[in-house]
């Protein structure tokens, strides 16, 4: 029988793929490629509008790679739409300068934030959306799989099987949509080994691989100095410690990154002893390893933290406590950012972070009009999973709250940890977000929102803790962030006699309401003061980065 001339081809992916490798081996660039023809890989098996995902963590950045991509010829490669989870180095955004990329979709931009809203207003840049970490991992299994993804490892063996090492972060997820769906894999690595201490990306879904001339950068983002927590972040961590971690018996949780949460892992040897709270409180953690939960594992507040990602320093002292840190026979911890995002947001019973901005609603943000910086993995972390199907004390005491006692589904805590006023006197508290200027500039079908408001439970400030789940209508609830809000104009201008009724049915509590003395609210409680502090802790396994050191 004839075959049909309109039959569909079914392999035109693959097709395309074997094209780009052989074009590379007609140039003579094998597996192996030498760092100084980098530029000549990617300007061969790229090509015009090809999705690429580069590799661009929380910490750990293919910056090599990514160095190499803006250094392309912008008239052989142009419009190309980036898939990256962290805009944080100046060559992730000169791409876009240079008309190399045009498009982009992300999770957070932090110390670039500045630039992209300056790109958006020039209309340099179209973005597609900004993400959370999970949502952008699970479109690239979907509709936003990579054609190209530049990735960064430890270690390569000769036959190309990569070592991650303790930041393994997005590695397998990049990999594993790439290499499965007709993509090529591209890696940078530290160095070319005899063995590599264990295969976590094997040879087979690795196309090609480079030795950079140093090794890839990776940001001490999760270290706070102890010498710069406030006395008025340590009354707020005494709030949250006997405030709501002890009555809803938070076991289970999430830290977001600042001094305000490292006060609280820095109290829990302290003031959680005091109140008695070792192995009712803060034993499981979905977290990277902060230097400051040093003491707490030390003094046997923790049993288990799975982390996103690593954490400069850190890896003698994970390897020194493997019944606390996920480790494998190397002895080094495997980090993984979707895994851990999960575990977060299905497996903890409480997210606690801070923001930029909070409406009356309860809504938050950090994409303001100058600086977008994104979200991470704050959505999934703080939102209430309806997922979900197991309970837990701290779950249900949250859904009978928000229910007057009539559950069939509980609530996870999503607390916001905010000083009334942030840098240069600019509120917190606001009656309108940034966000919707934000959705007109960027052609957004949403306003870039953070967490909504209807899936935060705790707000605490200075003043005192807002309980909005007890909340019953728009107008208390209204009244309870007001409450909570001090002198900004969104605090002066509170109901005083509704926020004292509030405060009289424990809707808001102010530390006096918690039997809080805050004479005590001072750095001696602290269990490590100062980074040597957390050195001694750590029995000098703990090698902090030098900008930290002071001795």
């Amino acid at each position: 029988m004839k075959a049909n001339m309109n039959e569909k081809v079914w392999d035109t992916q693959k097709t395309r793929r074997l094209t780009k490798l052989n074009a590379a081996k007609d140039k003579g660039l094998n597996k192996l490629v030498p760092n100084d023809r980098a530029i000549e890989l990617l300007e061969t098996v790229i090509i015009r509008e090809d999705k690429v995902c580069i590799e661009g963590n929380n910490q750990k950045q293919a910056d090599f790679l990514s160095e190499c991509l803006s250094q392309c010829n912008p008239k052989v490669l142009n419009d190309l739409h980036i898939l990256q989870s962290v805009l944080a180095l100046p060559s992730h955004i000169d791409i876009f300068e240079k008309g190399i990329a045009s498009k982009v979709d992300f999770s957070f931009s932090g110390p670039q934030a500045l630039r992209l809203a300056n790109l958006v207003q020039q209309q340099k840049i179209h973005i597609g959306s900004i993400h959370t970490y999970l949502e952008l991992y699970g479109r690239y299994f979907i509709d936003l799989t990579p054609n190209v993804c530049l990735i960064t490892a430890h270690s390569a063996d000769a036959n190309g099987n990569l070592y991650t090492g303790p930041n393994t972060e997005d590695t397998p997820a990049i990999v594993e949509a790439t290499a499965f769906k007709s993509g090529i894999v591209i890696a940078q690595v530290n160095e070319l080994v005899d063995n590599v201490p264990r295969v976590d990306i094997p040879a087979d879904w690795v196309d090609f691989f480079i030795v950079a001339p140093k090794p890839n950068y990776i940001e001490p983002l999760f270290t706070r100095d102890p010498a710069q927590i406030t006395d008025v972040q340590i009354l707020m961590a005494m709030m949250v410690i006997k405030g709501i971690y002890a009555p809803y018996q938070i076991k289970r949780l999430n830290h977001g990154i600042g001094f305000n949460t490292a006060a609280i892992e820095l109290l829990l040897p302290t003031y959680g002893e005091e109140l008695n709270l070792k192995g009712k409180i803060c034993t499981n953690w979905a977290l990277n390893p902060h230097p400051t939960m040093i003491p707490a594992i030390e003094s046997g507040f923790v049993e288990s933290i799975h982390s996103f990602g690593s954490e400069v320093g850190m890896d003698d002292y994970i390897q020194e406590r493997p019944d606390i840190f996920f480790t494998g026979s190397d002895g080094n911890m495997r980090s993984n950012r979707a895994f851990s995002q999960t575990a977060g947001l299905y497996a903890c019973d409480l997210f606690i972070g801070s923001t930029l901005q909070i409406d009356l609603q309860g809504n938050s943000s950090t994409a303001t009009v100058d600086r977008i910086a994104g979200f991470g993995g704050a959505p999934n972390m703080g939102s209430d999973p309806h997922g979900r199907r197991h309970s837990s004390y701290g779950y249900l005491k949250a859904g009978q709250e928000a229910t007057d006692g009539r559950v069939i589904k509980g609530r996870k805590l999503v607390v916001q940890l905010v000083e009334t006023f942030r840098e240069n006197m600019n509120s917190v508290f606001v009656e309108e977000l940034d966000a919707w200027q934000l959705q007109e500039k960027m052609g957004s079908d949403f306003p870039p929102i953070m967490i909504y408001g209807d899936d935060v439970t705790h707000i605490v400030t200075e003043e005192g803790i807002a309980n909005l789940l007890l909340c019953r209508t728009p107008e208390e609830r209204e009244q309870a962030i007001r409450g909570v809000a001090g002198y900004t104009s969104i605090g002066m201008q509170r109901d005083h006699e509704k926020v004292e009724e509030l405060r009289a049915r424990k809707i808001i509590q102010r530390p006096e309401d918690l039997g809080i003395d805050i004479s005590k609210a001072n750095r001696d409680l602290l269990a490590a003061k100062s980074v040597k502090d957390l050195v001694k802790w750590s029995n000098g396994t703990y090698a902090p980065p030098s900008r930290f050191r002071n001795w």
